[in-house]
């Protein structure tokens, strides 16, 4: 497991592009054969990404979450965004079409990641209590329309995890998909100051690329990203993109704040 650590507004003023990917950017989400993880201490989220091949993958412990078993003292939210596969945990088999969603709460033990093909993409954050596992299959979630095509930015939102739907302590997931011919992802842009949000963009051509704007309002930075990239966005910084063709992302969200709309608008003749 990687690890990052939290960092300052003010330091991202002074960073070059291979400074902001290291702190920000995750490139390498999914390894044939592994699961691999990395720990942000923005609100202590841990993401990653489970592709099995051959054989089924353990969810096994690092020792930096000083745990007997990963869910001893954390929640997982887990949306599958390749091939389908299985999730056996605590003694329950899940079966994950392409697009699904499992939520995983504290204390669930023994999970495992099987199916060749499959990419399972893991957020996981810190739980107070245990809430029951729940699997939301692909067109079950909350459906939102949003945005115009006339701004290029129609897009579908699916709520997976969140207030009105699967329980959780602070884990708020879903998956966004952008419209052909749109390419603009939250736009006018805001900031959540009581949540991380991090980014894992999917169905990205390989040709493409999302130009993600990070930084404050008013003193913007950029990231490129590439398919099935994640990014991590702290609480202080805006989160919105663009890309060169249209796209999809799965954004999860952990704080101390559930809700789906409380967010401070930044409209953009306020970007700099």
């Amino acid at each position: 497991m990687f690890q990052r650590h939290a960092t300052h507004p003010s330091q991202v003023p002074q960073m070059r592009a291979a400074d902001l990917r290291a702190h920000y950017l995750v490139p390498d989400v999914f390894a044939p054969g592994r699961i691999t993880l990395t720990y942000t201490h923005h609100d202590r989220i841990v993401l990653g990404g489970a592709a099995p091949t051959d054989r089924p993958l353990p969810l096994t412990t690092p020792e930096a979450l000083r745990a007997e078993f990963f869910l001893e003292h954390r929640e997982l939210g887990v949306v599958n965004v390749g091939a389908s596969g299985v999730i056996t945990a605590g003694g329950e088999r899940y079966e994950l079409p392409r697009g699904a969603c499992l939520y995983l709460g504290r204390g669930v033990r023994d999970v495992v990641f099987d199916g060749a093909g499959a990419q399972f993409y893991l957020f996981s954050a810190p739980a107070h209590t245990a809430y029951p596992a729940a699997l939301t299959l692909p067109g079950q979630g909350n459906r939102l329309e949003l945005g115009d095509q006339l701004t290029s930015n129609r897009r579908t939102l699916h709520q997976y995890i969140h207030a009105g739907g699967v329980r959780s302590c602070q884990v708020v997931m879903g998956v966004t998909e952008l419209h052909p011919g749109s390419m603009w992802n939250t736009m006018p842009a805001h900031t959540h100051d009581r949540r991380t949000e991090c980014y894992l963009y999917f169905d990205v051509p390989d040709d493409a690329r999302v130009i993600h704007l990070c930084g404050e309002p008013a003193e913007t930075r950029h990231l490129v990203v590439a398919d099935r990239q994640a990014v991590i966005s702290p609480s202080w910084s805006v989160h919105s993109g663009v890309g060169t063709a249209s796209y999809s992302f799965v954004w999860a969200m952990a704080g101390e704040n559930q809700e789906f709309t409380d967010m401070d608008p930044v409209p953009p003749t306020a970007l700099r």
